[in-house]
Order: structure tokens, then sequence, then C-alpha cells
């Protein structure tokens, strides 16, 4: 369908009015009948789309690709080549039980990622949307990701890794199953993580230490002058002061304002499972 646009004088602009392109699937793809693949999604050669898989509308799957199995991806994600979502977890207690992948919008997973799906009837891996894994890095069975992380090239979570929003991981670290690492947080390459990672911190090292309060994260994610301010606060507390972990949370709890990243730090500290990881003067703290 074309309308002409007329503007002062002879000049003339056709706008051209597009209908929604249905999928473009290269012929040397293998696309399993009960996958459902929305408007505008490109799936490129050689690329497979396994059985009970959904694609949103505006993705995009490489060459070589796999999309395995019991994936459920949303809107405009890119999925570089030779890529693998979907397949069984590498977990011994797997019996072929029915579990997912699923994952939100405009993620990029580059080259040789890969994300399995979750051991235990009806579980699930989750992906939130706007994160960016990079080359070669691995996420494992039930593993919880939030949303604008950086997995940087050749790193790993094991099973059931929690990461929260705005957290980044470094190239080569890795991460123990079961551990939480929390929003916002910095993760310095080659790093070993084995207990849990505090909000708005950088731990770094083998095993990763506490280094510092992450105030270039901060910035860049628009926290207000004064939360900082009771984020220092709270960061000397913890981990300066020499309190246990729930003397430090009681004295937050009475003399901190509420505020939603004060609340985030606290329900997180109360919900630590693996310890927390310190800094190295103050690692006896429990």
């Amino acid at each position: 369908m074309k309308q002409k646009l007329s503007i002062k004088g002879d000049f003339k602009m056709e706008l051209k009015i597009v209908a929604s392109a249905e999928p473009e699937i290269h012929q040397t793809a293998v696309v399993d009948p009960t996958a459902i693949l929305h408007k505008n999604v490109v799936i490129g050669p050689y690329a497979v789309i396994g059985p009970n898989c959904e694609i949103g509308e505006g993705s995009e799957i490489g060459a070589h690709a796999v999309i395995a199995k019991n994936v459920r991806m949303g809107k405009n994600n890119h999925v570089y080549p030779h890529a693998v979502i979907g397949e069984d977890p590498q977990d011994l207690k797997f019996a072929g039980e029915y579990s997912t992948v699923v994952i939100g919008n405009g993620n990029n997973f580059r080259e040789f990622v890969t994300i399995h799906r979750a051991t235990g009837e009806n579980c699930e891996t989750r992906i939130g949307s706007y994160n960016m894994l990079q080359a070669y890095t691995h996420v494992a069975h039930n593993c919880n990701f939030g949303d604008y992380i950086v997995m940087s090239s050749f790193s790993g979570a094991a099973g059931h890794v929690t990461v929260e929003d705005h957290a980044v991981i470094g190239g080569m670290s890795g991460i123990h199953q079961f551990v939480k690492i929390g929003t916002c947080a910095m993760v310095g390459g080659m790093s070993k993580i084995v207990q849990d990672v505090c909000p708005f911190v950088i731990v770094d090292g083998n095993p990763a230490r506490v280094v510092g309060l992450n105030s270039v994260g901060l910035s860049r994610n628009n926290v207000s002058p004064e939360i900082k301010t009771w984020l220092k606060k709270a960061y000397r507390i913890i981990f300066r002061s020499g309190l246990k972990l729930n003397d430090a949370i009681e004295e937050m709890e009475q003399e901190f304002p509420s505020a939603p990243e004060i609340e985030h730090l606290l329900r997180f500290l109360r919900n630590c499972e693996r310890g927390l990881c310190r800094t190295r003067e103050n690692r006896a703290a429990k």
C-alpha cells in the first residue's frame, strides 16, 4: 500500500506502509512442526528449532544455532551462531522430566553460549530481559537471571544460581551452585565465587573477596547521591564494623530510611543461605 505525502512546493515524498513480515527461514534450517515462530523472526542457515519451542517477534537465530527443546523466548532476542539453548541439563539427577528455559525480551546470546533446561518436573531455567551473555558463557539448570546483566566471555554459572538485575560478571569467572549475585554487583575477571555476593559491591579473586562499593555501577544506574551515602554507611557496617551479619542487619533496620535500594539490600541479607562473601580482613564474620 502506498500513500503520498505532500509538502510545500513541488517536493513529494512517498511513504511505504510495510505489512508485518512472516518468519524468514533459511532453506537449510530445521524447524520442528510443533515450534511457534512469531512475525519477523529470522532463522539462519543450518539452525535447528526443536519441539515445543516458541520464538518471539523480531528475534533472530543465527547460523548453526540450536534452540533444542521446551524454550519460550520473548521479542527481539538475538542468538548468535553456534549458541545452544534448551538442551538437557548436565545433572545426574535429571531423569527426562518436562522442564523449560524461559527467556524475556531484547537479549543477546553470543557465539557458543549454552543455556540448559532445568532439573525437576515443570521447573525452569529463567533469563530475564536486555542481558548480554558473551561468547562461550554457560548458564546451568535452574538458574534465575534478572535483567540488564552482562556475563563476560568464558564465565559460567552452576545450577540454581541467581543473578540479580544490573550485575556484571567478569570473564573466566566461576559461580558455585546455589550462589546469589546481588543487584548492581560486579564480579572481577577470573574470580571463584563460592558465597553470596552482596548487592552494590565489587568482588574479586580466588576465592573472591569484597574489595569495595561499586560506585561506578551506582552512578550508571542513576542511584541518587542520598542513597549512595546510605549505601556507603551500609558497606561500613556490613564489612568493616566487625559485627556479625544478623547484628549488622538489626542496626541498619533501626537506623536506615525506607528506600527501595535499602529494602532490597536488607531482604537479600536476610535470605543469605551460603554465607556472605566478605573482605579479606573481615572474613571471619558470619
